[in-house]
């Protein structure tokens, strides 16, 4: 679900330090919202990163 159907970002794993620097894996998530744009010249649903809305990436279906 955490993957942008435009761009194609998904997620990303890293490692999460503390204060004591005892290390710990994370994941960082994109900013994906459900939308509907047109796609092929019909509306759907589509998951989009904020980074491809913004940039009008998406056109979106009204």
């Amino acid at each position: 679900m955490a993957k942008c159907d435009i761009c194609g970002k998904g997620v990303s794993f890293g490692i999460k330090v503390s204060h004591s620097h005892r290390r710990s894996n994370r994941t960082w998530k994109p900013n994906v919202k459900r939308v509907r744009a047109v796609v092929n010249g019909s509306p759907c649903r589509v998951f989009a990163c904020t980074r491809c809305l913004r940039s009008d990436k998406v056109t979106r279906a009204v």
